[in-house]
């Protein structure tokens, strides 16, 4: 690969994007909540439970409903989740962490939109596909359309 003036630019616009992106009031939102999150010791607790469950489940998950602790590890990792959920710290870092996903999606759509409008860009928020269908849906068409 050739380094071109125009490769040398488009390198250092996409460093001045990314710069902006770190400097945003969305970024800095997540790492506050990132932070609070992480030195909270009552969240951290409850997270911790969380994943100590998440592994009983999954060994459990192997025997399904013939292992004999099923319905206990069951119960108790859906307690465990909605404790952790409903902290206020991880609810708010949840949305922080949504904001800048939809700021990265919008980003990476004008980005792949600015090239060609046939440009596949991937998001797995639904808002911004498109609902033509154009590039296929993934159901090999069993929704209608003609992919």
């Amino acid at each position: 690969m050739i380094a071109t003036s125009e490769r040398v630019e488009l390198l250092e616009y996409a460093e001045q994007l990314a710069q902006m992106v770190l400097e945003s009031d969305i970024v800095e939102q997540y790492q506050i909540c990132l932070y609070k999150m992480q030195t909270n010791k009552e969240t951290q607790r409850k997270i911790n439970t969380f994943v100590e469950l998440k592994e009983l489940y999954e060994e459990v998950q192997r025997f399904g409903k013939y292992h004999p602790d099923y319905k206990r590890v069951m119960s108790q990792i859906r307690e465990s989740k909605r404790e952790m959920d409903l902290d206020t710290h991880v609810a708010e870092f949840k949305l922080a962490e949504n904001d800048l996903q939809t700021l990265l999606d919008e980003i990476s759509l004008l980005v792949g939109g600015a090239v060609s409008k046939h440009i596949k860009v991937p998001s797995g928020n639904p808002f911004f596909q498109t609902g033509s269908h154009g590039a296929g849906c993934g159901t090999g068409g069993s929704c209608g359309c003609s992919a």
